[in-house]
């Protein structure tokens, strides 16, 4: 491994005098960058970027991250200079000065972008930053809505990043779902903040039934009002009481202003709240009953929707007992005749294929089970499969 200690030189920029500051703390501190051969362009740009205020030069910076904007933006504004540039698999990092400024500029594949400007006033700064992030925001999908997914990163901590999802009406899809399951999602759909009892969404089912579109319906229902944050690892989370408390009360990334409530969405996570759950989860299963009917819950008006291939009866009474859950909704296969009036109503406009039968058919009989079929399922019979599906998993198997 090779190791060098270079003194950052200044970046060739304007010179423009910083303004007195009215006591300086500590002396300015020399910059020192010391690069080796575990490091990456990117990494460089990172010391660079910071060079100017380590130093004391700039003594104003701000950061901002920019989750939706458009892939085809430069970020680069018309006054600012491209200094270094450095491309990884998913990243890209560009080191920008202008005028008594410079800003490192990030974006990811899929992720948005981040800006951190320096600068020898606030005022320069932030029209730096205005200039570099104006016009970079897409426009939303019709159809489409805003949800943020969560991780612990191992270098930045715990991180948000928004996404773009298909959230559908819930009047479009409802019909992929039983009788029983529709009643009480229109109940849930139309919940209101002033009508909320309870903080828990339960959707419980064998695997393949629809639990996250009805989840992505259940966003769309509640753009207004509620915040849509999904956790990508949820044993990291209730295993980790800061990271816990970040992004329960955390909303940095949403407008001033905007939806107070935050629904969390957690999937898959049958381990948490089974019957044996307390014993095997240490505090992970204390933790989420805190956040959905503790103080800190109550201090930033959270909701959690859970997922799971559990049945009911094998989950811990304290997850399921009267109070917690706002909705506790099976979500099951279709009935036979269920099923088969949605093949029938799916297949409808399909263009017939060559000899005049449609792709969920056989021997012009649509092959629907006597028990009826999942969603998964009848998308498969209506794609072309002419077989009764497999026997499903058991409860418990991995979605």
């Amino acid at each position: 491994m090779s190791s060098l200690d270079l003194p950052t030189p200044p970046l060739d920029l304007p010179h423009v005098p910083a303004p007195a500051p009215a006591a300086e703390p500590v002396p300015a501190l020399p910059s020192v960058l010391r690069h080796d051969d575990t490091d990456t362009p990117c990494d460089v740009i990172d010391a660079l970027a910071l060079a100017d205020f380590i130093t004391g030069r700039h003594p104003w910076s701000h950061t901002v991250r920019l989750p939706r904007a458009r892939p085809d933006a430069q970020l680069v504004p018309a006054d600012g200079r491209l200094l270094r540039t450095a491309i990884e698999a998913r990243q890209r990092s560009q080191l920008l000065g202008g005028d008594g400024w410079t800003a490192r500029v990030v974006t990811w594949k899929g992720y948005g972008a981040e800006v951190t400007v320096t600068a020898v006033s606030g005022e320069i700064g932030q029209a730096a930053l205005d200039r570099i992030v104006a016009g970079t925001t897409a426009p939303e999908d019709a159809g489409s809505g805003r949800i943020g997914f969560w991780h612990q990163n191992p270098r930045r901590g715990a991180q948000r990043d928004v996404r773009t999802v298909a959230t559908p009406d819930w009047a479009t899809i409802r019909g992929n779902y039983t009788a029983t399951a529709r009643r009480e999602l229109d109940r849930l759909m139309t919940i209101t903040p002033e009508s909320v009892v309870g903080r828990l969404v339960l959707l419980h089912g064998a695997p393949g039934t629809g639990k996250t579109t009805a989840l992505r319906a259940l966003a769309h229902a509640w753009r207004q009002w509620c915040q849509v944050d999904c956790v990508l690892d949820p044993d990291v989370l209730f295993a980790d009481a800061g990271y816990l408390s970040e992004v329960a009360v955390g909303n940095e990334d949403e407008p001033e202003g905007g939806p107070r409530w935050r629904l969390l969405i957690v999937e898959d996570c049958d381990e948490l709240i089974r019957g044996e759950a307390r014993q095997t989860s240490g505090q992970a299963l204390s933790r989420l009953l805190n956040l959905t009917d503790g103080l800190l819950g109550q201090g930033r008006d959270v909701l959690v929707a859970i997922t799971t291939n559990e049945d009911l009866s094998r989950l811990h009474p304290a997850v399921t007992r009267p109070g917690r859950c706002l909705a506790r909704i099976e979500v099951g296969p279709l009935s036979h005749r269920e099923a088969t009036d949605w093949l029938a109503d799916a297949t409808a406009g399909d263009t017939a294929s060559p000899g005049g039968s449609t792709g969920a058919s056989s021997g012009g009989a649509t092959v629907v089970p006597p028990g009826g079929a999942t969603l998964a399922e009848l998308y498969a019979l209506r794609a072309g499969a002419t077989t009764p599906p497999a026997d499903r998993h058991e409860p418990g198997g991995y979605l």
